[in-house]
């Protein structure tokens, strides 16, 4: 299990993380998300041992990390960190070599991701050779050739089409399956729906919010229905607690300010005519995002 316990991390004056707590089991994937400049890639960076937390502690399986422990540890950064000069091959190597992996065992391992990401026609071919997009694969690839107890993955869609992203997703919901520990951050919140049970957002060094995703949505007062048939905005906007009414192609969003307000908007349109759709949903994630970091902002 990765402990992340109380960590504090300042730059001189500059507090970068402020008493930032939370933990990531076996198997599972947890979001980190956060506005640029929230603390994520300090963060990062002090659990994979690259820079000493101020205060508090961060441990993998009871034990601070140290480049005994690294070796278990892959990244993927949001930037392109790979040497362009180099082959993939060379890169691998090179890679596998730093995390004390054998010369047959990169070989193996590498045949096979790049086998499965459909690019093993690139092994020999240099980095800056490569589309954006399959740089991408290379760097994810070069991230997980450890087969890494522990993954940070740090924007990982970034310059992906539709297809890669579903050949990212399977791969990283395997690993997850055969109980690798994951960090997901991206600000595509529905990204992160996709993976993340639990998740903790962050702004300025500080947690905002935390907790199972689902139990943070039931918490989440503010619910969202669709209307589809015979009723108009200006007739829904008039009930007290609809925050707002949004027209989309062929019905109607009606956001309310929690769930009392459910059954004021059905007795509204029950009697109308043609009424083909009254679902209730909860709010996305990207709501509860931009509504939390919002909130604290203001503060």
């Amino acid at each position: 299990m990765l402990k992340v316990e109380h960590v504090t991390k300042y730059y001189g004056d500059f507090k970068a993380v402020d008493d930032l707590s939370f933990t990531v089991k076996p198997g599972e994937i947890f979001g980190l998300l956060g506005v640029n400049g929230a603390g994520k890639t300090t963060t990062f960076r002090m659990i994979m041992g690259l820079l000493e937390p101020t205060d508090g502690s961060i441990t993998l399986d009871e034990k601070k990390i140290d480049y005994s422990v690294t070796d278990t540890i892959g990244f993927l950064t949001e930037e392109r960190s790979l040497l362009t000069k180099m082959t993939v091959k060379e890169q691998a190597f090179f890679y596998g070599t730093l995390k004390g992996m054998e010369n047959d065992n990169i070989e193996k391992r590498l045949n096979e991701l790049l086998e499965k990401f459909g690019i093993i026609e690139y092994k020999n071919k240099k980095i800056k050779e490569l589309s954006k997009g399959n740089q991408q694969k290379v760097q994810f690839i070069i991230a997980i050739l450890n087969e890494p107890k522990l993954l940070i993955l740090d924007e990982p869609f970034s310059g992906l089409d539709p297809f890669n992203v579903e050949l990212f997703k399977k791969e990283i919901t395997e690993m997850s399956e055969k109980g690798s520990m994951i960090i997901f951050s991206s600000h595509r919140m529905e990204h992160v729906e996709l993976f993340c049970k639990k998740l903790a957002i962050i702004l300025k060094g500080k947690s905002v919010l935390s907790g199972y995703l689902k139990d943070i949505k039931e918490d989440y007062q503010k619910k969202n229905i669709f209307v589809k048939g015979d009723i108009t905005k200006d007739e829904l906007i008039k009930i007290d607690g609809v925050v707002d009414v949004i027209e989309k192609a062929d019905e109607l969003e009606v956001k309310i300010a929690n769930r009392d307000i459910v059954p004021q908007v059905f007795s509204k349109i029950k009697n109308k005519k043609n009424i083909t759709k009254f679902v209730v949903e909860e709010p996305s994630l990207n709501e509860i995002f931009v509504s939390k970091v919002g909130e604290s902002y203001e503060k």
